[in-house]
C-alpha cells in the first residue's frame, strides 16, 4: 500500500499555467474502465474520508451513509440509530494504480475493527465498521485481507463484510454538504478559490480529496505535504497563495506552542 504520495505530473508538465477549467479538479480525464468504487465504514466517516483521500490512485471520496432501509436518510435520522444505516465512505479508484485488496488492507490500519462500541445496538449503531461489497470476487478479497489482519491481533475484528446478493443491495446515500471534505471546509476560503460549493462538486474534485487529505494531518505534517501538493496538483494562483496562508499560520501556531 502507497499512501502520503502525490500522483505525478504527467498532464501537469504538459503547461506551465495552470488551466483556468476544472481539468485538474476531477478524475474525468482517467478512462472509465480503469476507474472502481468501493465502500467502507470504519467509526465516524470524517476521518475515513480523509484516509484515503491520502492513498495513491484514489481519485474521489464521499461521505454517506449504507447498510440500511431508510431511502435518501438524515445524518439526524441516522445518528438516532433508527434507520439501520452506518456512516460510510465511497471510493473512486483508479485500478491501476491501486487494488481492492490494497484498500482493505489499508482498512484495517486507520481505524480499530477491535472496537467493541461496534457491537452496540439502538444509538451509536450509525458508527460501525463495515465493508460493503458489490461482488463475489470483493467479498472474497475483503474476507482474505481480514483473516491476514486478525492473525495479527489478540482481539477478534468486528468488522461486518456484507456477502454479495442479487437480492440484497445495499445502496449509498450522500451526506449532506458540510459533512463532505470535513477537513477542508475548515478553510472556507481555500473552497471559495476552488469554487466548491456544492455537495456533488465537493464529491468530484480530485483536488479537494487529495487536500482534505493533508489538511487533516498533524500541524507539522500538513507542513510537509501541502506545499508537495500545491506543486504537483498546479493549483491556481489563488489557490497557491491561500495555501502559502495556511502554511504561515500554522508555522506561526507551532512557534508559538514551543515557545
Amino acid at each position: 500500500m502507497r499512501y502520503f504520495k502525490l500522483l505525478g505530473q504527467s498532464k501537469a508538465q504538459d503547461s506551465d499555467k495552470p488551466k483556468s477549467d476544472n481539468t485538474l479538479l476531477t478524475a474525468n480525464d482517467i478512462p472509465a474502465e480503469f476507474l472502481c468504487h468501493a465502500i467502507f465504514a470504519g467509526d465516524k466517516f470524517h476521518d475515513l474520508e480523509a484516509a484515503y483521500g491520502r492513498v495513491e490512485g484514489v481519485v474521489k471520496t464521499a461521505t454517506g451513509y449504507s447498510g440500511g432501509t431508510t431511502r435518501k436518510p438524515s445524518y439526524r435520522e441516522v445518528s438516532k440509530g433508527t434507520t439501520g444505516h452506518t456512516e460510510a465512505v465511497k471510493i473512486t479508484y483508479d485500478k491501476r494504480v491501486v487494488s481492492y485488496t490494497s484498500l482493505c488492507d489499508f482498512f484495517w490500519e486507520i481505524h480499530d475493527p477491535t472496537n467493541k462500541h461496534f457491537l452496540n445496538f439502538g444509538l451509536s449503531t450509525h458508527l460501525r465498521s463495515a465493508i460493503f461489497c458489490s461482488t463475489e470476487e470483493e467479498r472474497k478479497q475483503a474476507q482474505e485481507s481480514k483473516i491476514r489482519r486478525q492473525m495479527k491481533l489478540n482481539r477478534r475484528i468486528l468488522t461486518k463484510i456484507t456477502p454479495f446478493s442479487k437480492e440484497i443491495k445495499y445502496e449509498f446515500f450522500l451526506a449532506e454538504n458540510q459533512h463532505q471534505k470535513y477537513y477542508l471546509q475548515k478553510y472556507y476560503k481555500l473552497c471559495g478559490n476552488l469554487s466548491l460549493r456544492s455537495t456533488q462538486q465537493f464529491v468530484d474534485s480530485y483536488i479537494a480529496c487529495k487536500l482534505n487529505g493533508v489538511l487533516a494531518l498533524d500541524g507539522e505534517l500538513i507542513l510537509d505535504k501541502l506545499p508537495q501538493l500545491a506543486t504537483t496538483c498546479l493549483l491556481p494562483k489563488q489557490c497557491r497563495s491561500t495555501c502559502d496562508e495556511i502554511i504561515q499560520d500554522l508555522k506561526t501556531s507551532l512557534i508559538s506552542h514551543t515557545s
